[in-house]
């Protein structure tokens, strides 16, 4: 799927009430070259895609909020607006079975609630993507997941920090547990929630400790797509591009971000200290 540029660029010089030529002389390019990519007689160049992009984001347009906005104004009763970030663009269909195994819940199509969330996930690539995706649950068979020892123990056997203890009774009750359902709903579960998960696997803090450790993290929620079936009601919306000062944008958000949560972390591991149990009392 192509980028919506035609209609992104007319949009751009009407919030920012210039003409083609005033923008072609802005952003060093031809007016002939805008007007050929607003009627759609041609295919936007990267570097034109960038030029542009990069243009409205410093003017303070920032597009993929925007249409985050409209989308939400324009969901039918009972549809979700879900976002996929992906490295440079998706290629074919939609599927449960692209993704690495060792995901948050192994193998699945994994899509957020927020653009921003999106961003954040691929920021550090060259040429990502954010994709808006319209969501009708359906009769489909939902799993959710709260801040938990159940999603702690999940995210740990899939992430292969478990393995010592995956014939045990109740680690394989959690994992048949999460095959069971079309999709999960669960908390995002980045690298360095991880990080948190796998010192509690290690037996450096109790289940108490990891859980409020993990919550003060606030990351929001994910939507993981396992069976094709559930695929059948996710439609694509629109490709989003993001450019590289959006990029630059939500990097450093999110690391304003992670020094606030290394903080909450901290202060979660002495409030909790000695209250709950460690990973070795669970799995006896």
């Amino acid at each position: 799927m192509d980028f919506n540029f035609r209609e992104d660029l007319k949009a751009i010089r009407d919030l920012l009430e210039i003409s083609q030529s005033e923008m072609a002389q802005n952003i060093g390019v031809q007016q002939v070259t805008l007007s050929r990519n607003e009627k759609g007689d041609t295919k936007p160049s990267d570097r034109l895609l960038e030029q542009v992009y990069n243009y409205a984001f410093e003017h303070n347009i920032k597009l993929g909020r925007l249409k985050e906005m409209l989308w939400l104004d324009n969901m039918k009763a009972g549809h979700r607006l879900l976002f996929h970030g992906a490295k440079s663009e998706i290629e074919g269909s939609l599927s449960a079975s692209k993704s690495r195994t060792n995901n948050d819940f192994g193998q699945g199509f994994y899509t957020g609630e927020k653009y921003e969330q999106a961003v954040s996930f691929v920021f550090g690539f060259d040429h990502p993507s954010v994709y808006y995706l319209d969501f009708e649950s359906g009769n489909l068979n939902c799993k959710k997941y709260e801040v938990n020892q159940e999603w702690m123990l999940t995210i740990a056997y899939y992430r292969g920090a478990l393995d010592e203890y995956s014939t045990h009774p109740m680690i394989r009750q959690i994992v048949e547990e999460s095959r069971k359902y079309d999709y999960i709903i669960a908390p995002i579960a980045d690298n360095r929630m991880f990080q948190i998960i796998n010192s509690f696997i290690e037996g450096e803090i109790t289940d108490e400790q990891c859980k409020h450790c993990l919550a003060a993290t606030n990351l929001g929620n994910q939507y993981i797509f396992v069976s094709e079936k559930s695929l059948e009601h996710l439609n694509i919306l629109e490709r989003g591009y993001i450019s590289s000062k959006e990029r630059e944008h939500y990097k450093a958000l999110r690391s304003e971000e992670n020094k606030l949560g290394a903080n909450k972390v901290k202060l979660a591991r002495i409030q909790y200290r000695g209250k709950g149990r460690y990973i070795d009392e669970i799995l006896e």
